[in-house]
């Protein structure tokens, strides 16, 4: 039988507005989400494997720019397109410029050399299926990671969003049997939406589609009581503009985490072309900008709320090492994630740098892997969440303590490069 939370999503339910919740329980799912302040993590996800060598820069490594010639990001003090310094060994893309503040101020890390151990062939679709899973090497494991840390920890006191995916679906990292949302947008919920679906509710007797539209409607009463077309950011917020997804992705979470409706676990897609086979330069410029710009935006517009927020940054594989002949990279295997917030141990990239000479290649051809993605979904589920059943998070990997590379402040320290 199909499971209550694919229902809903199969069905749309989860993007149409109703209001059938009597007051009462409007009432007291909002009084228990403002009693409580609860640790948020807020996973992104740049779908189509961006080129970690572009975004976290090793401009301390000759190699790097012998395999690139002319893609390259030039050293610090090299112009307006150089890198940005950060440790002088590495440097951010000058179009992150937006997020060196919070480098320096730290509030934001890096970790390089990190991914999985499997990347599935180079396959887009296989790749992103196995950091969602978090079960690299088997396919038998149905559920995300995400889900799977939600059933470890039930919460008697959660509301409908502890949960929620901004985007058009969702992700395979949020499914499984604990209840998780999919909204599209916060203020596309609309009566005339839940009039034509409360009619199919009061015609329905079958039990999943009442119970489905029980939660539902318990869910989007209280997302109405934020009143998103009357959200403001904080002064000096820009998220860029209104067709740059990213942005308004994160000001929706934004919105729902000052509004204190519960929200713990949130997942934006941040799609586009990081596929970058040719042109790679001139593509990449613009996506770098737009999520820049927004976790800039996000972690101002939030203030002293982000002492609770964690922000994860991640991708599929990273690229090449050596640019191909369209002046841009293949599908790779290690890459670079980012760590914001007040929790993380910012101001530093972790992470062993394995090199990029032609002997420290992975087959010859990509930045090898030093680091399991596991170990810091690990980190982060302990430190930031106080997950205590990991063993049940990551099926067949045993979480060792010194691979914990100490990036998250209530998290055991470790070894960092």
């Amino acid at each position: 039988m199909v499971g209550r939370r694919v229902f809903v999503t199969q069905t749309g339910l989860a993007a149409i507005g109703l209001s059938m919740v009597p007051d009462f329980l409007c009432r007291s799912l909002q009084a228990a989400a403002q009693t409580r302040r609860p640790k948020t993590l807020v996973v992104v996800f740049q779908r189509g494997g961006a080129d970690g060598l572009s975004l976290l820069v090793p401009f301390g490594e000759k190699a790097y720019y012998a395999h690139r010639p002319t893609i390259a990001v030039p050293t610090p003090g090299k112009g307006d397109d150089a890198a940005l310094d950060l440790d002088g060994f590495y440097g951010l893309n000058p179009a992150l410029r937006a997020l060196a503040p919070l480098y320096k101020e730290g509030r934001l890390a890096a970790i390089t050399a990190v991914g999985s151990p499997d990347t599935g062939n180079r396959s887009h679709f296989e790749a992103q299926d196995i950091m969602e899973s978090a079960a690299p090497g088997t396919k038998t494991v149905s559920t995300g990671w995400l889900n799977r840390y939600l059933q470890t920890a039930p919460d008697p006191h959660a509301t409908p969003l502890r949960a929620a995916a901004i985007g058009e679906q969702l992700p395979k990292a949020l499914r499984g049997p604990a209840a998780a949302l999919n909204i599209g947008r916060l203020d596309d919920f609309s009566l005339a939406g839940g009039a034509m679906y409360q009619s199919m509710y009061d015609k329905e007797s079958n039990a999943l589609l009442t119970g489905a539209a029980h939660e539902m409607f318990s869910a989007i009463d209280l997302l109405k009581s934020v009143d998103p077309k009357k959200y403001e950011p904080g002064p000096g917020v820009n998220y860029g503009p209104p067709n740059d997804s990213f942005g308004q992705a994160l000001r929706q979470v934004a919105q729902l985490i000052k509004a204190e409706v519960g929200l713990q676990i949130a997942f934006v897609d941040i799609r586009g072309e990081w596929d970058t086979h040719q042109s790679q330069s001139s593509r990449l410029t613009p996506l770098l900008q737009s999520f820049g710009r927004g976790l800039a935006a996000f972690n101002k517009d939030l203030g002293d709320r982000m002492e609770d927020v964690v922000v994860l940054t991640m991708s599929e594989f990273g690229r090449t090492a050596r640019e191909n002949g369209n002046a841009g990279t293949d599908h790779g295997h290690a890459n670079v994630m980012f760590a914001m917030g007040g929790p993380v141990k910012g101001g530093k990239v972790y992470g062993k740098w394995p090199g990029l000479e032609r002997e420290q290649l992975n087959e010859d051809r990509d930045l090898a892997l030093t680091t399991d993605f596991r170990d810091v979904f690990a980190e982060v589920l302990t430190g930031h969440l106080q997950c205590k059943a990991l063993d049940a998070v990551f099926p067949r990997y045993p979480i060792a303590p010194e691979r914990t590379l100490g990036m998250i402040k209530t998290a055991a320290a470790g070894p960092a490069r």
